[in-house]
Order: structure tokens, then sequence, then C-alpha cells
């Protein structure tokens, strides 16, 4: 999705994964076999922590892990691996890069994997659920029109800003993004105060926000205004999306 050029003479069956969310797509294409290393962040599927070798983290991934595995493709996204390991990682194998800040992106990352590893069709069918569920969700909510703001770190007080897919997905629940254009701004708690905000997303990841946080933050605003959200469904653009816009309903609705 970066415009690299990498040729396969068969469809991958030895796979990598350095993208949790692309992982768990991997496995719901059935990839059992074909998927030899993951990060220790690829927590879905939970038994492939155990089955699959651990190649390091997303920010520090294990080359010489990778190199022993000699897999025939590595699947790696570019905002969540650093630029300097992946380099060095197609010296040696084929590297496909995704760069997802969309629905529509998704998709196509979804559909282009599953060329690339024998599983067009599956994909295909995938790609049709994620846009069914998505259609049904109903943006005359009691959210259509609220402003959000939506934290993904601590100390500095990190939101999602605009151009990311978690505004994406902010946006699928009718709300505006009331963070900035960059995409991910410093909004203290202080200036969280000045603004007219209607909801106050605290994501379960990267930071996993508690309860310290919201009383702490409740100083400033209105606890009513404070939610706690699972951020795998706000930032996974794999197969997750087919099980987001149920949980983005209950949000809406509850």
């Amino acid at each position: 999705m970066l415009g690299h050029l990498i040729r396969l003479r068969k469809p991958a069956h030895r796979i990598v994964s350095l993208v949790p969310s692309q992982t768990e797509l991997l496995f719901d294409l059935g990839l059992e076999d074909q998927v030899i290393g993951i990060t220790k962040f690829c927590i879905h599927p939970s038994t492939w922590l155990q089955s699959k070798k651990n190649v390091g983290g997303t920010k520090n991934i294990h080359i010489d892990a990778i190199r022993e595995l000699q897999p025939d493709l590595i699947i790696a996204n570019k905002e969540e691996n650093v630029e300097k390991d992946i380099l060095e990682l197609q010296k040696y194998f084929p590297v496909w890069i995704s760069d997802v800040n969309t629905l529509s992106e998704a998709l196509i990352m979804i559909r282009e994997i599953g060329i690339l590893c024998n599983r067009a069709e599956t994909a295909k069918n995938l790609i049709a659920e994620i846009k069914n569920q998505f259609s049904s969700i109903n943006n005359s909510s009691r959210f259509t029109g609220k402003k959000a703001v939506y934290y993904i770190w601590k100390n500095p007080w990190l939101t999602a800003g605009h151009h990311t897919f978690i505004d994406a997905m902010i946006s699928a629940c009718g709300l505006h993004n009331a963070s900035t254009n960059n995409r991910y701004p410093e909004i203290s708690p202080k200036e969280l105060a000045k603004l007219d905000i209607d909801y106050v997303f605290l994501s379960s990841e990267p930071y996993p926000f508690r309860e310290d946080e919201k009383e702490h933050l409740s100083s400033f605003i209105d606890s009513k205004k404070i939610i706690f959200v699972d951020g795998t469904y706000f930032s996974w653009y794999g197969s997750r999306l087919k099980k987001a816009p149920t949980y983005f309903k209950s949000l809406i609705y509850s």
C-alpha cells in the first residue's frame, strides 16, 4: 500500500505478521498452518501466542528470529512498525506494508492480503460482511452531531486526531472528533475543560486507562461524559471490523 513491488512465485505459506490486527485477519482467513511468526502483542487468537514463534514487539522486532524462520512473506504496517527494521527485512524477504487510515483502505488491505495468501474468495466474503455490518449503524442516534475526544495515552495526554483510523471509526459512530488535524495531538485535562465536549473516550490500548485516570479527568469535566472503550474496535483494521458496528451500537444505545 506504499507502492512497493514485491514478487511471490507462489501463494505465501511461511508468513510472519508484525501487526496484531492483521494477525487476527490471517487467522480468520484460515491461515493457521501458514503463519509461523507473530509479535508478542498479537493477542488474537490467544492460542497463537503459544503455537507461533514470538518475534518481539511491533516497535522492537527481533530480526534474527525472523531470519531463522525464513518466511516467504512478512506483513507489516507503516505506522505500527519501525522503518529501519522494515528496510532491513526488505533486504532478505518480501515485505508487504499496509497503510490504513480509513474503512475503505482497511477493505483494500483485506482484499490484497487475501490475494497474496490464496484466500481471495474468503477475503471477498469478509469484506461484504463488514460492509453490511457498517451499513446497519443508525447515525440518527444520540451520538449524531455530538463532539468527542478519544484518549490513547497518558503523560502526555495524547488523543487520536484527524486522518487516523480511530478518527474514521469515531465518524462511523456519528460523532465529530473534537481533536485537531494533527494525528496524535496532546490535550491536557486543563485544555479539555475549555472545550465544549459531549463525550470523552478512554481507550483500553495502547495505554490501558483505569478508574484513577477517570477520577482525575472528573476534576475538569463531568464524569458522566467519560466512557471507557475497547480500543480494539476503534483501532484494529482487520477482521475485527465485522464485530465493530455491533460494539459501536452498544455504546450508542446503552
